[in-house]
């Protein structure tokens, strides 16, 4: 049987995370095809909707939304209708699908999104890449990488990368240390997307100082030296800035917030280079 391939976008307002496992559960349902995705994550204002529906048109195809704001939803929803692409807010499908259970033939098998499929491995080999890649490690290895994340300490550089390795993607980071010059492999990295983490100042200091109190060790070092921390993301933006990486704050956002403006950026540059 020959497999079918389509476009999939999903838009979320959101990491994408209950848009990414519903569309998973769901596509297991079908036998030989092959979604191109079109990943959304974040998508709050209308010049954002205006970019998913710009391409929709270079590549029409099924969309999958979770957007709460209304005004948001009309737009997407009209401009799909114009393009005569459908769009399922999948949530609203879900609970209308529930209204109706009784009367529903329901075709699926509970359970296959669980199978032991290539994504799965595919899971298990990035989770292992990260694991051998955290903070500087392996670095003969970076060009491997599907994403190399940047930053001075206490950035969330681990978990991020954990979370990158739950989406399947080859993570590694390598950690910014003061007097310490980065690995060649980095510098000369291509095929890898490079990303800079920064923070607010006073908000490092704090967790720095959170880190070593839980250790037992002594607060009163240039580690959490206001002005010495300072010095450190200054530093830290002008690499970035020079090497032309993108730059992620990761004041005041979670872990699932960052890895999607990861994913965000990742899945572009995709988009750019196929």
């Amino acid at each position: 049987m020959i497999k079918k391939i389509f476009h999939l976008h999903m838009v979320s307002d959101s990491t994408g995370d209950t848009l990414h496992m519903v569309t998973r559960a769901s596509l297991v349902q079908f036998d030989n095809i092959e979604a191109n995705e079109h990943i959304w994550n974040m998508i709050r204002n209308e010049e954002q909707i205006q970019e998913v529906l710009d391409s929709l048109k270079e590549n029409p195809g099924f969309v999958l939304y979770t957007i709460v704001d209304q005004t948001l939803r009309t737009l997407l929803e009209d401009g799909c209708r114009d393009l005569k692409v459908p769009c399922i807010p999948i949530l609203d499908t879900v609970v209308n699908a529930l209204g109706t259970y009784l009367d529903i033939k329901i075709h699926a098998a509970p359970g296959r999104q669980h199978v032991l499929d290539a994504d799965y491995f595919g899971r298990i080999d990035a989770m292992h890449f990260v694991l051998n890649h955290d903070d500087g490690q392996s670095t003969r290895t970076l060009e491997e990488a599907d994403v190399i994340i940047v930053g001075v300490s206490r950035t969330s550089k681990t978990p991020t990368c954990i979370y990158l390795a739950n989406r399947g993607l080859k993570a590694a980071n390598v950690p910014i240390v003061p007097g310490c010059a980065l690995p060649t492999e980095l510098m000369m990295a291509e095929k890898p997307l490079i990303i800079g983490l920064t923070n607010d100042a006073r908000q490092l200091v704090q967790i720095r100082r959170n880190r070593l109190r839980s250790l037992g060790q002594d607060q009163e070092t240039d580690y959490v030296d206001i002005d010495t921390v300072s010095r450190e993301i200054r530093d830290a933006k002008r690499l970035y800035n020079k090497q032309g990486w993108p730059v992620i704050d990761v004041t005041r956002k979670s872990i699932e917030e960052v890895s999607a403006n990861i994913l965000q950026l990742y899945n572009r540059r995709l988009e750019q280079h196929s």
